[in-house]
C-alpha cells in the first residue's frame, strides 16, 4: 500500500470518482472540505465542476488561502478541467473577480473547446503514460494558451495542451476519472511519491 494520504477537494465535481481512481492505485485518499482535513493530506486533486464556483466555496469553507499557500510551499497538486483553470497564474474569458490557487506557469482558456454540447473524446499520446493511447474525455474543457519555461506540455489536441507538469503541479483540460483507466492517477501518485520520498 502507497503510504501517502492524497485528498480530493470536496466542495463541487467528481469528487467519488478520482477517490476510486486513487484508491485503486493504493493510494489513502478521502475528500477535503475542512482546514484540519486539508492540513492532514500529502498531496491535493482539485477536480472538474464550475470554477468559479468551486473558488467561491473554497473561500466560504476558509481554504482557499491555505491552499494557494500549500501550493506554493510545494504541495503536489493535480487539477483536471476546471481545476486546471484553478491552477493557472492567468485565466482568459474568466468571469469578473473570478479567483484562482495559481502556482501553474500558464495562461489557461476557459470552455476553449466549446459549451457542453461540444463535448467529445479522443486517444492521446500523454507523455510518461505508456501505450496504448489514453482515451481522453473532454467536456466544456480548457484548454492552454501560454506555459512558461519550466512547464512540460504532457499531451496536446490540435496543438493545444491539454496536459502540463511543472514540477509538483500537474494538470489535465481532460477527465481521467471517467474513463475507468487509471494511468493518469498512477502517473500523479507517482509523482506524490517522488515528492515525498516514499518508494511506490
Amino acid at each position: 500500500m502507497t503510504q501517502v494520504n492524497i485528498g480530493v477537494l470536496a466542495l463541487q465535481g467528481d469528487v467519488r470518482e478520482h477517490i476510486r481512481s486513487l484508491q485503486e492505485c493504493g493510494a489513502n485518499a478521502a475528500g477535503v472540505k475542512r482546514v484540519d482535513e486539508l492540513e492532514s493530506i500529502d498531496a491535493l486533486i482539485i477536480p472538474g465542476g464550475e470554477s468559479t464556483t468551486i473558488s467561491k466555496l473554497a473561500r466560504a469553507f476558509g481554504l482557499f488561502d491555505l491552499i494557494s499557500q500549500r501550493i506554493k510551499s510545494g504541495m503536489p497538486v493535480y487539477g483536471s478541467c476546471a481545476g486546471m483553470i484553478l491552477l493557472a497564474n492567468e485565466v482568459l474569458d474568466a468571469i469578473e473577480g473570478q479567483e484562482s490557487f495559481g502556482g501553474l506557469d500558464a495562461t489557461v482558456r476557459r470552455n476553449a473547446f466549446g459549451r457542453q454540447v461540444d463535448s467529445f473524446e479522443t486517444d492521446l499520446a500523454f507523455s510518461g503514460i505508456t501505450e496504448p493511447r489514453f482515451r481522453a474525455i473532454f467536456i466544456r474543457a480548457p484548454w492552454v494558451e501560454r506555459v512558461g519555461p519550466n512547464v512540460e506540455v504532457l499531451a496536446s489536441v490540435d496543438g493545444h495542451p491539454v496536459a502540463v507538469r511543472q514540477g509538483s503541479i500537474f494538470a489535465t483540460s481532460f477527465h481521467p476519472e471517467l474513463t475507468g483507466d487509471n494511468r493518469v492517477h498512477r502517473y500523479f501518485v507517482d509523482v506524490v511519491c517522488q515528492t515525498a520520498g516514499v518508494r511506490n
